[in-house]
């Protein structure tokens, strides 16, 4: 039975809250919050604009519940808590419930020791951190064994020794068990740990110039060349981990959307330095933009989701996001004091964002790279068109020009079991066309090169993508049929009323221009990331011909004129403008230019 929204929608109210969708069997298909309920639900009930995957979600939804709360940030909190309960198979889900890692100092011991550290923070000592993975903490532990030589071990094992063990005879440990070290020499180095730790390099480096200078003055030189190259292993580590001059504890959060998938690449910041970074690939059913896909990744994140470090000073996001000052408000509220969330920010910060927004961009072009994606997407596309077998070979033109200058024709392929095959990407540069007359630039192109093919210089592809409607598919129908070209099955790739991405159709024009307007979401992703790239090659190629005929001198290619003329010419006249508007006389004043050079030079230049 169909949802009557109309009657649902008269009686809602405006107030703040959250809804929850069912389907027929009472199963929670999306949780959502509102700042006024009644407009937010209407949204999905408008009859133009959808998305398909907004659509699928609508035609699904046989009952709405509603929850009514005095503020925005209470719907905030109700719909992470909800959606942790049902978790709505519409709604971005965290799926990681690990701990973050910290590195533990027991500086309540005599001897403190180094421990990485999972899970409650029982232990009495301090807790650093959080570090975005298990490789970031083992390195800095490793660092630190080798600089300042605070023992890792467990207590157990401390306790029992009456001999060094191999970590002393490695130089990663000063022996403490069997007092090797001095009580005030092992404290001034689990001291120097804590600053380093803290983020204090700066005070640990002039520390230890100071005590190497101390130990050089006492002409105690093996002691001060320990200190020299603490110095120098400290310098080079904060010369890769610092950028610029930074400080403070910073979530940097960026976000990639393409064809379907997400991608959020995360760098943690802490005093000042990129401890490291974590990437998240969150189903994203509604997300179209990075916008859409922060809000409702980073409530996820930093309220209700699994294993969730300490809370920065500041969060840096790459695009902004209606939920912002909402989520601002709840996590003020959750840890009690005030947390940032900056879209535009400077200076290094800028370079961290820029840096993390590239990271999930490749991440991103990676997963939809991938193998298992590819032939995913290749199957779907089969399931769309209903063929017998999976299509092996995708072919895609496009067609790119500014105003009809310099136009240029690309043509990409895709293979189900690599995806993009570049070393078999083409592009044509178009001449004797009518500037701006896509079609004869299409059909030129498509000639010369399935001209090649049917010549034995290439392989045929199963499928021909065509970006355009019925007049381009019917200029590549003529030129197929024209070669003698079979078994390659054209498809029309049409653009909506709205232009959107996923509000595409396909037209078959082997089946007289049968419209798909529903084609399967894998198989449009597919057909868009081809397009796309199709596009890319086009202007990348048109872009560099433009610029490459605007740099060229409209004195080359003259007969009679070569570099030296060329040369002579512009230094007596000063400039390409003022040559073209001498006549044949001013131009036979140029030396070792005659009259049968200046007519020549002279005509060229007036038909040009």
């Amino acid at each position: 039975m169909a949802f009557d929204h109309q009657t649902f929608l008269k009686s809602l109210t405006q107030r703040p809250g959250i809804y929850q969708m069912l389907d027929v069997e009472d199963h929670v298909l999306y949780v959502g919050k509102a700042k006024n309920l009644k407009n937010r639900v209407s949204s999905y009930f408008r009859k133009t604009g959808l998305t398909p995957k907004t659509a699928a979600l609508v035609k699904r939804i046989v009952q709405i519940d509603v929850t009514v709360t005095e503020t925005e940030t209470e719907a905030l909190i109700l719909e992470h808590n909800l959606i942790k309960q049902y978790r709505p198979p519409f709604n971005i889900l965290m799926r990681d419930d690990k701990s973050y890692p910290y590195i533990f100092l027991s500086d309540k011991d005599d001897w403190p020791r180094l421990a990485f550290h999972r899970g409650p923070k029982k232990a009495k000592g301090t807790y650093f951190g959080p570090f975005p993975s298990v490789h970031a903490v083992r390195e800095s532990m490793g660092f630190l064994q080798k600089v300042f030589k605070v023992r890792q071990c467990e207590d157990i094992f401390f306790k029992n020794r009456s001999r060094p063990c191999l970590q002393y005879q490695i130089k990663r440990c000063s022996a403490p068990c069997v007092k090797f070290v001095t009580a005030d020499d092992y404290a001034a180095d689990v001291n120097l740990t804590r600053l380093y730790l803290d983020g204090k390099a700066d005070k640990i480096l002039q520390q230890l110039e100071r005590e190497m200078d101390a130990a050089s003055t006492d002409l105690n030189f093996e002691k001060a060349a320990e200190y020299r190259d603490q110095i120098a292993t400290l310098r080079q580590v904060q010369a890769q981990q610092m950028i610029e001059k930074g400080s403070g504890t910073i979530d940097i959060v960026a976000g990639a959307v393409s064809n379907g998938q997400a991608c959020v690449h995360m760098l943690y910041v802490r005093q000042g330095r990129i401890l490291g970074s974590r990437s998240y690939y969150p189903k994203t059913p509604l997300a179209e933009s990075v916008g859409d896909l922060l809000e409702e990744f980073v409530p996820q994140l930093y309220l209700y989701g699994g294993g969730r470090p300490d809370l920065p000073k500041e969060i840096l996001v790459n695009a902004a996001f209606d939920g912002s000052q909402v989520l601002t408000d709840a996590l003020a509220e959750h840890v009690g004091r005030n947390i940032q969330i900056k879209d535009n920010v400077r200076g290094f910060r800028a370079k961290w964002l820029e840096l993390a927004q590239r990271t999930a961009e490749q991440n991103l072009t990676s997963k939809l790279a991938s193998k298992q994606t590819l032939q995913q997407r290749f199957e779907s596309l089969r399931d769309t068109l209903g063929l017998d077998s999976t299509p092996e070979r995708v072919e895609c033109f496009d067609i790119s020009h500014s105003s009809g200058e310099a136009v240029v024709a690309s043509c990409v392929v895709f293979d189900n079991s690599s995806g993009a095959l570049k070393s078999d990407y083409r592009r044509f540069n178009i001449e004797n066309i009518t500037g701006g007359d896509d079609y004869a630039a299409m059909e030129q192109a498509i000639r010369r090169r399935y001209t090649r093919l049917m010549k034995g210089e290439g392989k045929l592809p199963d499928i021909l993508l065509i970006d355009g409607g019925k007049g381009q598919i019917g200029i590549a129908k003529s030129v197929l049929s024209d070669l003698g070209v079979v078994g390659v099955m054209t498809i029309g790739v049409a653009k909506g009323t709205t232009r959107k991405p996923g509000m595409e159709t396909l037209i078959l024009a082997d089946e007289n221009n049968k419209v798909v307007a529903r084609p399967q979401q894998a198989a449009l992703h597919l057909i868009q990331q081809i397009r796309d790239e199709a596009h890319r090659f086009a202007i990348t190629g048109h872009k560099a011909r433009r610029d490459k005929k605007r740099r060229t001198s409209p004195l080359e290619g003259i007969p009679g004129v070569g570099p030296t003329r060329r040369r002579d010419l512009l230094k007596h006249f000063g400039g390409v403008v003022e040559v073209k508007k001498a006549s044949v006389a001013d131009l036979m004043k140029v030396t070792n230019i005659n009259k049968k050079v200046a007519e020549a030079i002279y005509s060229a230049l007036y038909n040009e």
